[in-house]
């Protein structure tokens, strides 16, 4: 007769491994008065980075479209985005603030969602050209999330930007009506060096 097997003991790794509990429910929603104190908890948490809480309030009395809330299915608030309206001349632009998700709700696609949610409020209800933001140069998690999965591009680097000295890149994403507007002005400016390259020295065709 063959004995029945044993059953084989599992290694170190193995009995270590949890199998990952699926998320719960998450809805983003734009943010309401009562939830400015749970974005402050939620950015003092998260990031080095802290605001007043009088600040959390100015943006929401300026832009109340634009502050946007991550809530589990238990009414904790787990991520935030706060941003903002920048009036340049002639081309008005929305600016991010500070986002930020708790770890416990991290690697799900929230940070995503929730720039998604502030792009399209820029974008439709203010008409913005564009949104910029600053990260640190060394933040290689974030820098993925904004380059390669939001579309944003480096558009300059400020020197010691952040209080401890830190270098931040100035990141901006075009909308479809800024990308319009450079088009127009590539085009001017191809059609301006045509004419400076045929209009050379010579007399005029008629003369």
């Amino acid at each position: 007769d063959i004995l029945p097997r044993r059953p084989r003991k599992r290694g170190k790794r193995e009995r270590e491994f949890r199998p990952r509990q699926p998320a719960t429910m998450v809805c983003i929603r734009t943010a309401t008065i009562d939830d400015l104190l749970h974005m402050q908890q939620c950015n003092l948490m998260c990031l080095p980075e802290n605001y007043q809480f009088k600040y959390y309030l100015y943006h929401l009395l300026s832009w109340p479209q634009l502050l946007q809330v991550a809530e589990d299915e238990s009414g904790k608030i787990v991520g935030y985005v706060l941003a903002k309206m920048e009036e340049d001349p002639g081309e008005a632009h929305g600016h991010i603030t500070s986002v930020a998700v708790k770890r416990t709700s991290r690697k799900v696609g929230l940070a995503t969602r929730l720039m998604k949610s502030a792009h399209e409020s820029m974008d439709e209800v203010f008409r913005s050209h564009f949104a910029s933001l600053h990260v640190r140069v060394t933040n290689k998690a974030a820098i993925h999330l904004y380059k390669n999965i939001l579309e944003y591009d480096v558009h300059d680097v400020e020197d010691k930007y952040y209080a401890d000295g830190e270098n931040a890149y100035d990141m901006r994403k075009y909308f479809e009506r800024g990308k319009a507007k450079q088009r127009t002005k590539t085009d001017r400016g191809d059609r301006s060096g045509d004419a400076a390259k045929g209009g050379g020295g010579g007399k005029p065709p008629d003369a």
